[in-house]
């Protein structure tokens, strides 16, 4: 059997033009914007601003009180059809083109627009109480009259704020004071970058020695900071004090601020305004996302732009029968207006009243939990992936770290050999200070095993030292909370950091006896196994960053006074960084190879002259406005030469549940699976073995790194010789490949089972998927959890967020959000196949609807001489499509041709959707020809069988394209529910009951014969009961591959 043709229509360009985008500024100038500029801002004193500041206020709405109804209108009159039926409508009041009542024409295209214009209302009316929400919380504001109260979107730049514990942060400050005892606060950050962990930040020094915060209007100080940008992991600003002497200048940087859209979590502070309203951080890092328009609306489009052409061939088809006598022209635009059924304007209204259905089951769905639909435009896009671009960790991994390995070169720790750790830590702080002059003849076995202690002690304490983790004690219900902090409390002991990783570190030195128990901007608290708390004052911290892949910190320990630097990070930066050695690369590969995620740890031991002599650099450095980073950069450099190696951690991120079976599911579904990660290439090749995306039977083939035209062209070579063979590549070698070799590199990598992205960017995730979409022409759906996941999952054509350890970021800019990766499979093969089918029956049945009456009133103006005058009028017309078939025809929505639970079994069911079967030209052509069979039989039935009176003949005709309509729905039905045959039964009793009040029409006395029954019962059965016998036939001789599995 031939394969029907699924439609191709053009896919819309989703990229702007790079010359599109580079015209804001000149825009910004022509809109009287000014280009933002740096700034001084003087504490306390709004008014001794240089430049206009926009005003703190949030607005996410897209029309005001005056625009809402031109700007809704506009946006639904620039798509041709409706205002195609705009047109229709308004040509009803040129008197020679009337065809019937007015409200025939406008009552229809009244019922969309106003729906529509409530569906918008509605939401910006939610919008508006969300912003009002937001903009009228109120603040402390610090003044000379003292503390006064102050609206958020009353707040202006170099204004004093107080913000509480627990409240949200209302404007970009720079942090002046905080209550706390530590003199530093922690900030809640998920709702500007999706990282859930607190962030530790860090006062002016300056400020936070005044005695009083109303000290702070006293003082003449200013801040003077960069101009607004989007970056919300950098700052460069400085703070000056001029009248103390000298006057002060304190370098500022991302830890002295407080960006809007964050909450405080710990104590008081107060802050100075820098940035508001449209300067916010947080607001220009939000972009509209773009309005996804599903593969399904778009042939949807095209069937009715074919139907246009019918409906215009049609008319001059009837004025040329006419021989194009008179006034030809207006009887052009009178069929028009007369065969203007052929366009159903009920196909939209049903078509999105359908997605809402749709969303409103996968919400109600018990097997998937807390599944959220966020956009309700595109259901039916789940139901044709092609391609599944998934995150690793946190979305296919749990992003719950457990400690597995510790290697120091010579020897490695496993989870069965900590306790040995254990041993060698309480041996170190149990053994006297001093050997007793008896224990000289030491045997050679216990001097090695003290230099392994001693090593091993090393390695752990620079692990217990070197990270960004705070121990916050909370009350238990026994132990409140200032008691616990004092007693360093295990019980109420709760780590806080902005990485998984290190807290598992963490977690792990305490369970080997070293506990870090304390922390504030100055100094560390570790206890040994003995109960001694040991004291460290960090001098420097240099945190982690994408781009240096390590973090460093320096400390003094109190007892000894020496000054150890340490540092932390990825191999591939480390490795130039410790003294030569022959092991760090082998074992670090044998490490990622099982899965485990590894840091090299080490260290440098600094004398006083030689921390003075960096830190006067350092100071230096960081006071720089202009190449700060870079300046800072190279100093810190200096410092990282030739560092001892202590050892490597492995930590092991674990497989969510059911992500290898919900992986096999996609994969006999027909779905290619890509995985994007940041990770090294071992450890995404090791997740990828063990997540079985890729199968012990395929091969792997490791793209190996290129650097230039020839590299790349060599190895795409050595690649193509290679058949059904998994891919990994990372992401500087991918890009090397698609700057020169773009169009061969996604044709064989579209050829594999599966690809690994390695070390990937977050732009660089979004560019593969963009490349997907244009090269194959075919479906993506991308799956993350974190704010590195956003672009991907905004630029495929189906996003779905998983709500994870990272924040809540990228559920919320996705279409989809779902709880687990497991839920995927189920939101696929179970909705979007259902949603799919649903809606294909759904348009084509509507478009068979509006086809048969089109076809009968061709039939009745052909035999009474090419007349323009309409067969059915007034309610007539508009009863047809609303009350008395539009509840049978909708309730296809509930229609489905297997059980969940068989959908899941055999998800090659969901490879038939690929080919786009459902809804084809094929299919489509043989609606069109049923419905022109149907219609003609009804009206030649009708034309044959009446008895002298108009009227009869709409009362036969009418009555028989009602009574087909109602049985072909139940001809399409393949699983009956108990709506459908309500609402059948409800069309049926409307049409009798209306029947009374449709005397104009219809002759109620003519009705109620026998002769009236049996010529409706005639026309019906012959309209319909071939059908049903086709149906049969082609059930028992060539039955779809569902229905095999049903019977």
């Amino acid at each position: 059997m031939t394969d029907n043709i699924p439609l191709q229509p053009v896919r819309q360009k989703k990229r702007m033009d790079s010359k599109h985008r580079g015209g804001c500024c000149e825009c910004l100038r022509c809109c009287g914007r000014r280009e933002p500029r740096p700034r001084s801002v003087w504490l306390g004193h709004p008014e001794k601003r240089e430049q206009r500041y926009p005003r703190n206020v949030i607005n996410n709405q897209k029309y005001n009180f005056f625009t809402f109804l031109p700007g809704v209108l506009f946006n639904q009159f620039k798509y041709f059809f409706n205002l195609y039926f705009l047109l229709l409508a308004c040509s009803q009041f040129v008197v020679e083109m009337r065809l019937g009542a007015l409200y025939t024409y406008w009552v229809p295209l009244g019922f969309v627009l106003a729906v529509t214009v409530i569906r918008e209302a509605a939401e910006e009316l939610r919008c508006y109480m969300r912003d009002k929400e937001v903009n009228s919380q109120i603040y402390s504001k610090l003044t000379a009259r003292g503390t006064v109260k102050v609206k958020s979107s009353n707040i202006q730049v170099g204004d004093l704020i107080i913000v509480e514990k627990n409240q949200r942060v209302p404007a970009d400050m720079i942090f002046l004071r905080t209550s706390e005892k530590n003199g530093s606060c922690f900030l809640r950050t998920d709702q500007l970058d999706g990282e859930t962990d607190w962030k530790l930040r860090l006062p002016v020094t300056c400020t936070q020695r005044l005695p009083t915060a109303s000290d702070l209007l006293q003082t003449r100080s200013y801040v003077y900071a960069e101009e607004p940008n989007i970056d919300i992991h950098n700052f460069v600003g400085t703070f000056t004090r001029e009248d103390s002497d000298p006057p002060v200048n304190e370098s500022l940087s991302i830890e002295n601020t407080l960006w809007a859209s964050t909450v405080i979590a710990s104590g008081t502070v107060v802050g100075v305004v820098l940035y508001t309203g449209r300067e916010l951080r947080s607001v220009m890092n939000t972009s509209n996302p773009r309005s996804k328009i599903g593969l399904f609306d778009l042939e949807v489009n095209c069937l009715t732009k074919i139907l246009f052409g019918a409906l215009v061939v049609v008319s001059l088809v009837m004025v040329a029968l006419q021989h194009f006598a008179g006034r030809w022209y207006l009887q052009i635009i009178r069929f028009l207006l007369l065969f203007s059924n052929i366009i159903p304007i009920s196909l939209r209204v049903n078509l999105d009243m359908g997605k809402i259905v749709y969303s409103w089951v996968i919400r109600r769905d018990s097997k998937i939990p807390g599944t959220v639909v966020r956009s309700s435009t595109i259901p039916e896009q789940l139901g044709r992936i092609s391609y599944l671009l998934t995150d690793k960790t946190g979305t296919l991994t749990q992003n719950e770290m457990v400690f597995k390995r510790l290697h120091l070169g010579t020897v490695a720790y496993g989870l069965d050999s900590m306790d040995e750790v254990q041993s060698h830590i309480f041996s170190i702080y149990t053994q006297q200070p001093q050997d007793p002059p008896a224990v000289k003849g030491l045997s050679l076995a216990t001097k090695v095993r003290r230099t392994m202690s001693s090593r091993v002690h090393e390695a752990v304490k620079a692990i217990a030292l070197c990270h960004n983790v705070t121990p916050v004690y909370e009350s238990n219900g026994v132990t409140d909370q200032a008691e616990a902090e004092r007693h360093y409390e295990d019980s109420c002991r709760v780590y806080q950091a902005s990485s998984p990783d290190e807290v598992a570190l963490v977690q792990w030195t305490e369970s080997v006896g070293l506990t870090l128990v304390g922390r504030d901007q100055s100094s560390v608290q570790l206890r040994s196994p003995g109960g001694h708390i040991l004291n460290f004052t960090i001098l420097q911290i240099f945190p982690f960053t994408y781009e240096s892949k390590r973090m460093g910190i320096i400390v003094r320990d109190e007892s000894t006074g020496e000054i150890t630097f340490y540092m932390k990070g990825a191999d591939v930066v480390m490795a130039g960084i410790v003294q030569y050695n022959d092991w760090l690369e082998e074992e670090c590969g044998n490490m990622a190879r099982e899965g485990l995620r590894v840091l090299v740890v080490a260290k440098k031991s600094l004398t006083e002259e030689q921390y003075q002599d960096f830190e006067a650099r350092y100071v230096q450095a960081k006071l720089s406005v202009h190449d700060r980073s870079l300046k800072v950069a190279t100093v810190i450099e200096s410092l990282e030469m030739e560092m001892e190696l202590l050892c490597l951690t492995g930590v092991e991120d674990q497989l969510q549940t059911d992500v290898r079976p919900t992986l096999e599911t996609l994969r006999n579904a027909g779905i290619k699976v890509w995985m994007l990660t940041g990770d090294k290439l071992e450890t995404a090749t090791c997740t990828a073995k063990n997540a079985h995306l890729v199968t012990r039977t395929q091969d792997i083939h490791i793209f190996r790194l290129v650097t230039n035209r020839g590299e790349a062209h060599l190895e795409l070579n050595a690649f193509r010789r290679k058949h059904d063979c998994a891919l990994v590549i990372s992401g500087d070698s991918l890009e090397v490949c698609l700057k020169y070799y773009e169009c061969e590199f996604m044709e064989l990598a579209c050829q594999c089972p599966a690809v690994v992205c390695c070390r990937c960017a977050p732009t660089q995730k979004a560019q593969i998927v963009r490349l997907l979409q244009e090269r194959t022409g075919r479906l993506t759906c991308a799956v993350g959890d974190g704010g590195n996941d956003v672009s991907m999952i905004q630029e495929a054509d189906c996003g779905v967020g998983v709500e994870g350890k990272e924040g809540k970021q990228a559920s919320l800019a996705a279409d989809f959000s779902i709880t687990q990766f497991k839920h995927l499979g189920r939101l696929l093969m179970v909705h979007g196949r259902n949603s799919y089918k649903r809606s294909a029956a759904l348009s084509q049945f509507v478009i068979h609807r509006s086809l048969c009456i089109s076809t009968m009133q061709a039939v009745f103006s052909s035999v009474f001489y090419f007349a323009s005058v309409p067969l059915y009028q007034g309610f007539l017309i508009i009863g047809y499509s609303t009350i008395y078939t539009m509840f049978p025809v909708f309730s296809l929505v509930l229609d489905k041709d297997v059980k969940s639970e068989v959908a899941m079994l055999y998800p090659e069911l969901y490879k038939d959707l690929l080919k786009g079967r459902p809804l084809s030209y094929k299919t489509f052509l043989i609606w069109v020809l049923i419905s022109i069979y149907q219609g003609s039989i009804i009206m030649y039935g009708a034309l044959l069988l009446f008895e002298s009176e108009f009227v009869h003949i709409v009362a036969i005709s009418f009555t028989s394209l009602i009574l087909t309509e109602l049985l072909m729905v139940a001809l399409t039905i393949q699983t009956w529910h108990w709506l459908m045959i309500v609402a059948e039964l409800l069309s049926l009793s409307c049409y009798i009951a209306s029947l009374v009040f449709l005397h104009e029409f219809i002759d109620v006395y003519f009705i109620a014969t026998l002769s009236f029954l049996w010529k409706v019962t005639v026309i019906t059965l012959v309209s319909c009961l071939p059908l049903y016998v086709l149906k049969y036939l082609r059930r028992r001789f060539s039955p779809p591959s569902y229905s095999k599995l049903t019977s």
